[in-house]
């Protein structure tokens, strides 16, 4: 009697900011896509440089296997967190100097909550709502993931990353003081005028990530896909087994990408589930 064929089950990474979302908002098309995906049998998850205190319910609300956040430092699959790793307390300290030193105007971002310098508190909504509300349709909303869950910072706090919005010389150059240890990457609030950018702890990448979640979800690393627009999205597209840049993505993530897919704007990931019989 004739076998079935087992059907492939692949680990899908979605990066959120300028992938999966748009500034801030997910098209209605992606949420179906992933629901789809998953009642296929394949497991869906969202890999992004945001820490789980930036991911509001609309986000996650079409539901999904896992995470990968703060750009690969925290993994959580089916509610359980497989790795945390935040900067050391002398390197945190190191950084904290370093900014303030310069005046920087930056969030410390850790799964538990957004931190920022209470006189930081009003420059920094200006830049952020100016970004979000460069949305065609004008719907800015996507700031409030942001803003909302702004605190004071605590002292001793245990980070995972920064991200700088603005500073008087280069997040390049602030990482350079910062000295060993310290690793710089573009931001999805990017505008080389204002010297914006995220540091975070050299070594960590979204791949390292991407290889706990598929080791506790038993998936090999062939049967992996990852979707990314951004500079901190290269190591996870070089590492799966088909990497997926969307359009006009980063140009080195263009070069190492497997295939492209559209924008959000264009429903990039229900276009390309349907193409790779995801769907």
């Amino acid at each position: 009697m004739p076998q079935t064929p087992t059907q492939t089950i692949h680990a899908v990474f979605l990066d959120v900011d300028g992938t999966y979302a748009d500034y801030g908002l997910v098209p209605e098309s992606h949420a179906r896509a992933v629901r789809a995906a998953r009642n296929a049998g394949h497991k869906v998850l969202l890999c992004t440089g945001r820490p789980i205190s930036m991911l509001p319910p609309h986000i996650l609300e079409a539901g999904f296997d896992g995470l990968v956040a703060s750009a690969g430092a925290y993994v959580e699959v089916a509610g359980e967190i497989l790795m945390d790793r935040r900067l050391p307390a002398d390197l945190a300290a190191k950084t904290l100097a370093t900014l303030d030193a310069h005046d920087a105007i930056y969030v410390l971002e850790s799964p538990e909550s957004l931190n920022v310098r209470v006189n930081a508190t009003e420059r920094l909504r200006q830049i952020i709502e100016g970004h979000f509300n460069q949305r065609e349709d004008g719907q800015g909303t996507g700031s409030s993931a942001i803003l909302d869950a702004l605190e004071p910072i605590p002292a001793d706090l245990a980070f995972a990353k920064v991200s700088v919005f603005e500073a008087p010389i280069s997040v390049t150059e602030l990482a350079a003081e910062i000295g060993e240890g310290i690793a710089v990457v573009e931001n999805s609030i990017a505008d080389e005028s204002r010297h914006t950018g995220e540091l975070y702890q050299r070594g960590i990448s979204k791949a390292d990530g991407v290889e706990v979640a598929i080791t506790r979800l038993g998936i090999s690393r062939a049967d992996t896909i990852a979707f990314g627009d951004g500079e901190n999205d290269l190591e996870m597209v070089a590492y799966a087994g088909m990497g997926i840049a969307i359009e006009g993505s980063h140009p080195g993530l263009m070069v190492l990408a497997d295939r492209t897919a559209p924008p959000p704007s264009r429903d990039g990931i229900a276009v390309a589930f349907a193409e790779l019989g995801l769907i």
